[in-house]
């Protein structure tokens, strides 16, 4: 089987399914404003033509997951998952250079909101398992693979829902891949890294109230809502977190040390860091916990001086640092102001000596030779925080090749997202080593 790799059609599916999937509207704009079903059944009838009996699950009519498993050769390995969501964030058209949801391919490059977040690799697990079908290829564990509405948002109508109610199809899993690693880093000195997540941030999302006294705008009012929340955003937007090292960071700084021949010292992160260069793009967010004031609304007249005032905080942790980060919120907030969670989701960690962060590592540079794979934490979250509540191991695995001057991070929830079709062979190729012996 290690000589075997994905058949030519694959290549050409892929390229297919990523536009296809990103012509079919997924937009979430939260609050439950979304309907993923078209596309679930998109990939539903896909996983079908490659003689898999996928389920269709839903808390919320239209809010559509896929689920299939794959049965492995060796029953007694513990099942792998494989996960990707199929909604979106919204795109505006007018700012784009080619439509968000036209799919087009033009010049070797696949346009559309999704191209990298990440309808892509929903096509390239659908290519995958429909190149082993046509071979007769069946993997070493079960895989189990998942289709999810709703990431882009608070995911209780997708990896939430289905690890909360359904966990039954994930029997088994105690490892799984899903966004975003293994993606080409181009540090502008000719090396190529290809971080592979081992763990992410908290999230913490934060809603701040602030009461006063209600009164005419021209009076003096020493109790002000606005006021009182005002000053609790500045504090907080201009704390500075202190550094907190965790296993995957340390590991990251490690690795990334040794590539550019530096001495990885911790006792002066900041330094090292710097020493980095471009490279320290891949860590710098993740070396501290970061609350950042996003949404602010009070009062509804301007001569009125309104009895409350409320904000809204994306605020991210690392691992071990969750006491800390609230006891910090309570001391910036003060005394005038009260903070809830508005959505909660744990930091999480996986080891990066496991046997399938080798395979991973092996698969990628198997076709990309010339690339340094290295672990990192990422910034923000994916569904893997939802299934570990089953106790699966999550890392990130997106496997993408792509040129100098496409920054990748930033095609994130960008303007102009957009994948090269040359990226998709890549993935679908690596993705098929690994999985085939993972």
């Amino acid at each position: 089987m290690a000589d075997q790799q994905a058949d030519e059609l694959s290549l050409d599916e892929v390229v297919e399914f990523t536009s296809g999937l990103i012509r079919i509207d997924t937009t979430n704009r939260g609050g439950g404003d979304c309907r993923e079903r078209p596309a679930a059944e998109y990939a539903a009838e896909r996983l079908a033509g490659a003689g898999l009996e996928p389920l269709l699950l839903e808390r919320t009519p239209g809010r559509t997951n896929v689920v299939a498993r794959i049965e492995g050769t060796d029953p007694s390995a513990d099942a792998l998952l494989v996960h990707g969501h199929l909604d979106v964030v919204p795109a505006e058209a007018a700012d784009w250079r080619v439509h968000p949801f036209s799919g087009e391919v033009r010049d070797g490059v696949v346009w559309g909101r999704g191209a990298v977040d990440m309808k892509n690799m929903d096509a390239m697990i659908l290519a995958v398992v429909r190149s082993w079908a046509r071979q007769g290829v069946r993997p070493r564990r079960d895989l189990v693979l998942a289709f999810t509405a709703d990431e882009e948002a608070s995911a209780e109508d997708g990896s939430g829902f289905l690890a909360d109610r359904h966990p039954e199809l994930f029997e088994g899993c105690t490892e799984g891949i899903g966004e975003s690693g293994a993606f080409t880093f181009h540090d502008g000195s000719g090396r190529e890294i290809y971080p592979i997540a081992a763990g992410e941030r908290g999230t913490a999302w934060l809603k701040l109230t602030a009461h006063g006294r209600a009164g005419h705008g021209s009076r003096v009012n020493t109790r002000n809502a606005v006021t009182r929340l005002a000053a609790a955003v500045t504090r907080i937007g201009e704390h500075e977190w202190p550094l907190r090292l965790t296993p995957t960071v340390r590991a990251a700084l490690t690795e990334l040390a040794a590539l550019y021949g530096i001495d990885a010292d911790f006792r002066e992160t900041d330094r090292l860091l710097e020493k980095l260069g471009p490279a320290a793009r891949l860590v710098e967010a993740t070396v501290r916990n970061s609350a950042n004031p996003t949404m602010l609304d009070a009062g509804y007249k301007v001569n009125v001086i309104p009895g409350e005032a409320v904000a809204h905080i994306d605020g991210r942790y690392l691992a071990g640092t969750e006491e800390e980060f609230t006891a910090t919120l309570d001391e910036l907030t003060g005394p005038d102001v009260r903070w809830e969670f508005t959505h909660r989701e744990a930091a999480l960690e996986a080891p990066v000596d496991a046997p399938l962060f080798a395979r991973m590592r092996a698969a990628v540079q198997e076709f990309a030779p010339d690339g340094h794979v290295v672990p990192y934490c990422m910034a923000g979250g994916t569904d893997a925080k939802q299934f570990s509540r089953l106790g699966i191991t999550g890392y990130g695995f997106s496997p993408l090749k792509l040129p100098a001057g496409l920054d990748y991070q930033a095609l994130f929830h960008g303007v102009d997202e957009r994948v090269p079709v040359t990226a998709l062979h890549f993935g679908v190729r690596v993705l098929d080593r690994l999985l085939r012996t993972a």
